[in-house]
């Protein structure tokens, strides 16, 4: 008897779901009979057409309740000369808050009034429209609310002939006291990594012309290497060797970073490299 009912039942939903402008859902029924009380839940059986309209008129109903959601306006971002105060600064770590607006990640801001110039580089957004950036100098004497100012752009350097043989520090300021660098060009500190296409798949040895060097552990062109050794053991010698080598063999260019290094060291190597004529001071 219950499966008699429940196949009219299925009948009679399939053809009010396919009657047009008609939705209607299939609810739980409760069939009862003298020996005991089933529940008993049935899907009618919906047409492959009448299952598409069905589904055509649900995802329009859902477009337009999509649609009358209020959507958020999203963040504009701040321009070349945008203003902000400082709010946090822990150690090299500096938090910066604007009023409207923020900067880009990897852009340069100026604390204002500050010598020498000190530059904060965005490296998170917080939100409440405040920034996390990493401070390219000492901190020391920064305190909550001092000016900020949004260069506009990242962090950039000088570039061309005018740079060989001079030191700059991460913002390209000259260090070496030998005068202003005079190039016309800059380009920012961080780039876009070369596209596969552009890069070669040969695999060559970049002769060096330092034999132990070539014959234990060779270079190879365009890879990476790590030359360890401990204090007095000629490290400094060999890259000063390599560069000159790179450049008369090769004609090529080397740029040394020292990162974590010590200024006497950084002092000593810069003597070193102009007493071995590897830096030509008269250009």
């Amino acid at each position: 008897m219950a499966s008699r009912i429940l196949m009219n039942f299925s009948r009679s939903a399939s053809r009010l779901l396919c009657e047009p402008k008609i939705l209607r859902s299939v609810a739980t029924r409760t069939y009862a009979s003298s020996s005991n009380i089933a529940n008993v839940q049935e899907r009618s059986v919906i047409p492959i057409n009448c299952r598409r309209e069905l589904h055509s008129s649900m995802s329009s109903l859902a477009t337009a309740d999509a649609a009358k959601k209020v959507v958020p306006t999203p963040m504009k971002p701040t321009v070349k000369g945008s203003k902000g105060r400082i709010v946090a600064v822990i150690g090299a770590v500096v938090d910066v808050q604007f009023d409207e607006g923020l900067p880009p990640i990897l852009n340069g801001l100026e604390v204002s009034g500050r010598k020498p110039r000190l530059i904060l580089e965005v490296s998170q957004h917080l939100g409440d429209n405040v920034v996390r950036t990493i401070a390219m100098d000492g901190t020391e004497g920064l305190v909550r609310g001092d000016e900020v100012i949004d260069t506009g752009d990242p962090i950039k350097i000088p570039v061309g002939p005018e740079t060989l043989g001079r030191i700059m520090n991460v913002i390209g300021e000259p260090i070496d006291e030998r005068g202003p660098i005079s190039s016309k060009h800059f380009s920012p500190i961080h780039a876009e990594a070369p596209e596969f296409v552009d890069m070669s798949v040969e695999q060559e040895i970049l002769v060096t012309g330092i034999k132990v060097v070539d014959l234990l552990a060779p270079y190879a062109k365009g890879g990476k290497i790590g030359l360890f050794g401990g204090a007095g053991v000629g490290k400094t010698v060999l890259i000063m060797e390599l560069i000159n080598n790179v450049a008369k063999a090769h004609g090529g260019y080397s740029v040394f970073a020292g990162v974590g290094e010590r200024t006497r060291e950084g002092n000593d190597l810069y003597h070193e490299m102009i007493e071995g004529g590897v830096i030509d001071l008269k250009g």
